[in-house]
């Protein structure tokens, strides 16, 4: 099965020798499962011909904003509901989970709230799980048809189902805890508050689920299940 990556943003320059650009985190994530990847930059300009050139789709995410006037928007948004029109398995991850809701009719902003940032705990299906945040953006109308199947105390709307062929999850099961730390370090300090900045580099040893999320998204990607 061939999953295209739409990337729409790259790792800090500073982290990219050590740890890729945000398309491998998700090759070394979805890595066992028998996925052959094709990667579309996306934020640069390069783009797929059509919904036929995968057989499931995953958008990661980026520094950006999915209100932000960028000219790779619009035509991102186009392909998203083209792909969701030929109900082929897609996956949006933070941004990528903003953008879908955004192109299906839905409402993202600067959440007032405020940062999450590092070890999140959530619940999915009745169950918890502990996954790697960094996002002020949310997702604060859902398009109709959409709906919760994960969520925090902080962030109501943090995975949505649409039907049984789009799933998309605010947090990054694609960061480990290595990769939290460099965001500290490179894109946190002067931007996000200090004091969540202490409590994520504190939570770093903890454990988290993305192996578990791993497994959810290369069976919603083979099976089409509805989550």
């Amino acid at each position: 099965m061939k999953i295209g990556i739409l990337q729409t943003g790259h790792s800090p320059e500073e982290m990219l020798e050590a740890h890729g650009n945000y398309s491998d985190r998700f090759t070394a994530l979805l890595d066992g499962h028998g996925f052959a990847f094709q990667t579309f930059s996306v934020v640069d300009g390069e783009f797929p011909a059509g919904p036929q050139d995968a057989d499931g789709w995953l958008i990661t995410g980026s520094k950006h904003g999915a209100y932000e006037d960028h000219d790779w928007i619009p035509p991102l948004e186009d392909l998203i509901r083209d792909i969701a029109a030929a109900e082929q398995p897609m996956i949006g991850v933070c941004f990528g989970h903003q953008i879908i809701a955004q192109a299906m009719g839905g409402k993202v902003v600067k959440f007032p709230g405020g940062w999450s940032v590092g070890r999140t705990e959530y619940t999915l299906d009745g169950e918890t799980v502990a996954l790697n945040a960094w996002h002020q953006d949310q997702v604060v109308e859902r398009p109709d048809g959409a709906r919760v199947v994960g969520s925090s105390q902080f962030c109501e709307n943090a995975m949505l189902a649409y039907g049984d062929h789009i799933w998309t999850v605010q947090p990054h099961p694609e960061f480990g805890a290595d990769f939290i730390e460099g965001l500290i370090a490179h894109r946190g300090k002067g931007v996000v508050p200090d004091e969540q900045l202490v409590a994520a580099q504190r939570a770093l040893p903890l454990p988290n689920d993305n192996g578990q999320m791993a497994q959810h998204m290369a069976d919603f990607f083979k099976n089409k299940a509805r989550v």
